[in-house]
């Protein structure tokens, strides 16, 4: 197998389109015979302070590129975000403030150092270049593109069928976008499937500035832990890249049997021969191996091996964890109260969800099942609380200072 092969093979694994393939050939025999890497670009607007496994879908397929000698553009949206992306939404998406986008931006490379070699990676901000655009500019880039494309896209098309509005602003994201394109001259980008009409949409601009145009690579959407939708923490169903080894690994043990396949093509490096044995054998053993090849990609083997452990020992032997997160309470209170404040500090997805739990015996205090919502804590006694199947915060009594 020649380089060229072999590089295919290494980029085709785990990708839904490479757009077009013969292209992206072409592509890798010039970079190769050359000796010049290809620009691999990448966006994401820092809608969210986290980034979380799904994201780290198409970041794990950069990294296959930087392994294979190429150069990645990791492209923060600070501009476009405050148009909001309207890929898969059914109604306009808020628009934020710079203040939140600039507090969203600061983890962002810091949490990607998990998956990729900085060293290798180029960050940069789209405001550098769309904030230079002017009025004439932006006609240009609207000439290239017509409102029956535009309404063709299913999220617009959907709104429009259910009278939902769609603002003239969110049209201009996808131009932006491909414009993005031309100002980074990129071979390549990657991104999520429902992100394929954005991303051809810099096909589109590159040719009509008189450029090569871009080759697409569509990764697929992770669906979360409820196994329903795409993970996002608006659904509660994600996995932060920085969560602690035992929470990512409990995390990941809670996913549907159904959805293991998935993970391990996503998320793991394990061969497709090897998931295919690893599947063949018991569901649980799968699915911890699963969690331990995650966990230990992101914390190390021997953490990975110790979240196992613990998992084990609090789940299968249904003993408390050796570790648990200690808050304090100040006076007799509510249980509910407790569960108001886990919310607000997403230990929890939501206040609904915490009373949802409470109200159908997901909440132990003590090894106890909580059965009347009306539980009062009372000093100076500690609790342990159990909320769902994998949060256990110790509470403990302080006087106020």
């Amino acid at each position: 197998m020649n380089e060229i092969e072999k590089q295919l093979a290494v980029i085709r694994q785990g990708v839904t389109e490479i757009i077009p393939e013969t292209e992206f050939r072409e592509k890798l025999k010039r970079s190769l015979s050359k000796n010049q890497p290809l620009r691999i670009k990448y966006g994401i607007d820092p809608t969210a302070p986290e980034l979380h496994l799904g994201h780290s879908v198409p970041i794990r397929k950069l990294r296959d590129f930087q392994n294979l000698g190429h150069r990645v553009i990791f492209l923060v949206g600070d501009f476009t975000a405050l148009i909001g992306d309207p890929t898969g939404r059914i109604e306009t998406r808020p628009i934020l403030s710079p203040e939140e986008i600039k507090q969203n931006l600061q983890t962002y490379q810091e949490q990607a150092s998990k998956l990729l070699d900085l060293e290798k990676t180029e960050f940069v901000l789209n405001s550098t270049w769309l904030e230079k655009l002017n009025f004439k500019d932006v006609i240009k880039l609207t000439s290239s593109f017509t409102v029956a494309q535009i309404l063709e896209r299913d999220d617009f098309s959907q709104r429009y069928r259910n009278g939902n509005p769609i603002s003239l602003q969110e049209f201009l994201y996808p131009l932006l976008q491909g414009y993005d394109s031309v100002a980074l001259k990129s071979d390549v980008e990657i991104g999520a499937t429902e992100q394929k009409f954005n991303l051809l949409a810099g096909r589109t601009l590159q040719e009509a500035f008189g450029m090569e145009k871009q080759v697409v690579i569509t990764v697929p959407i992770l669906e979360g832990t409820d196994g329903i939708r795409k993970m996002s923490k608006t659904y509660g169903n994600y996995i932060p890249v920085t969560a602690t080894a035992g929470d990512m690994f409990g995390k990941i043990m809670s996913i549907p049997d159904n959805l293991m396949e998935r993970y391990f093509r996503c998320l793991t490096s394990v061969p497709e021969e090897g998931i295919k044995e690893i599947l063949s054998g018991h569901p649980k053993e799968a699915k911890e191996q699963l969690a331990f090849e995650i966990t230990s990609f992101y914390h190390g083997k021997d953490s990975g091996r110790l979240a196992q452990s613990e998992f084990n020992r609090i789940f299968s032997q249904k003993n408390d964890p050796t570790e648990v997160t200690e808050w304090s309470y100040h006076a007799a209170d509510k249980l509910q109260q407790i569960i108001h404040t886990l919310a607000l500090n997403s230990l929890i997805p939501s206040i609904s969800e915490g009373k949802r739990l409470l109200k159908n015996g997901g909440i132990k205090v003590n090894g106890a099942k909580v059965i009347d919502g009306e539980f009062i804590l009372e000093p100076p006694n500690s609790y342990t609380i159990k909320v769902g199947k994998l949060l256990f915060l110790k509470l403990v009594y302080k006087q106020k200072p």
